[in-house]
């Protein structure tokens, strides 16, 4: 029996895809419990919408990404810190700080978890973080820490 999952089943398949099942296990696992709907020709163009609807949003996702990573090359960041004696700062700029920097001065959001930081900024200097935007699109964030006055 062809089937349409509605979730992912364990062994069987993904959320949204065409499968073929046993009759009894179609019948008496997964249709009861609202894991998969029987496959009729209804069903079959629902889920090929569902799946073009999803490649659109994904496509419009990607190109957002992208367009955010052009913004960020011709958007360095200027952040400021205290600091004591040789130049080491109180405490350390964390991504949280650049993701508030970069909304303010040049109106980029970007989420602090998509900023790759290897390790805490704790000196003054320029610095080039990693962006992971998703969709395979990663981008460079300049970031500049400068002495607060």
């Amino acid at each position: 029996m062809k089937v349409i999952l509605q979730q992912d089943v364990r062994g069987q398949g993904k959320k949204g895809q065409l499968i073929e099942v046993a009759e009894g296990y179609a019948r008496n696992f997964l249709l009861p419990r609202k894991l998969a709907v029987p496959a009729t020709a209804d069903a079959v163009n629902t889920m090929k919408l569902k799946e073009k609807a999803k490649k659109a949003e994904d496509a419009r996702l990607k190109a957002e990404a992208e367009a955010v990573v052009e913004q960020l090359k011709n958007a360095p960041v200027k952040v400021t810190a205290r600091a004591g004696a040789n130049g080491k700062l109180f405490g350390a700029v964390t991504s949280k700080e650049v993701s508030d920097a970069l909304q303010a001065q040049h109106g980029i959001e970007l989420s602090k978890q998509k900023i790759v930081m290897e390790e805490p900024i704790k000196a003054f200097g320029n610095y080039g973080l990693k962006a992971k935007l998703g969709y395979e699109v990663s981008g460079t964030v300049y970031v500049m820490v400068v002495e607060e006055k």
